[in-house]
């Protein structure tokens, strides 16, 4: 019988029986189904090992089927702090969905670093949560198979710092446009996201009053 050792952060979790509990997961390994027995009941001690917003160290042993069976789970660390505002909560649930429908179809390891990622930012009250969501969303593109373009626009043509452009959504990229509001700094900053992480990110100066436009162009790339 096999037994994986892993990291794990938990995207489903779903009663079965009367105690047990059917988990979903993402892990540096990729995607995890397990069976959690007896989790339910009072004395488990697998209970607090199985959080939302955490990351978990989870030892899984090979069971029937598609469905490992879970024997331990430990809390690595727990970003508490999310569950104390709303709006960065619920962005919390729309990371853990997104993430949950999409690995689905694409069962890359790296979901499991996007949602570390965004759990870090999300608990650290001082990260705007708007720079949080961009990241994600750029991230979740490229994941999904569309990455953001930040080199040519839709025309194939190299983007020019002289220019400025619109967000084409029918064409997913930027569109030379005279009166267009995406401009060379807009390009800069997207670029920066796109590579580097969110604590990086947070350190450099005068983004705030260009992160909005690239917030929408973020979202509407993700089509989320």
């Amino acid at each position: 019988m096999s037994v994986e050792r892993t990291r794990a952060i938990i995207l489903r979790r779903t009663n079965y029986g009367e105690a047990d509990r059917v988990l979903r997961m993402i892990t540096p390994l990729g995607q995890r189904s397990v069976i959690a027995k007896g989790v339910r009941r009072e004395k488990s001690k697998l209970a607090g090992g199985i959080e939302l917003f955490a990351i978990s160290d989870v030892v899984i042993t090979g069971g029937r089927g598609e469905l490992g069976i879970l024997t331990s789970a430990r809390l690595v660390q727990f970003y508490q702090h999310i569950l104390n505002d709303y709006d960065r909560l619920q962005f919390g649930y729309e990371s853990i969905n997104l993430v949950a429908k999409a690995s689905e179809m694409i069962d890359e390891p790296e979901w499991y670093g996007v949602l570390s990622e965004v759990y870090m930012g999300l608990d650290v009250s001082t990260i705007p949560l708007q720079l949080i969501q961009t990241w994600f969303y750029v991230h979740y593109a490229e994941l999904t198979g569309y990455e953001l373009n930040l080199e040519n626009d839709v025309t194939g043509q190299p983007l020019d710092e002289k220019k400025t452009y619109m967000y084409d959504s029918s064409e997913r990229g930027l569109r030379p446009a005279e009166q267009g509001d995406i401009s060379a700094d807009h390009i800069k900053l997207l670029r920066i996201i796109a590579t580097k992480p969110i604590q990086t990110i947070t350190q450099i100066g005068g983004v705030m009053s260009i992160l909005p436009d690239c917030w929408l162009i973020a979202r509407q790339h993700a089509s989320v």
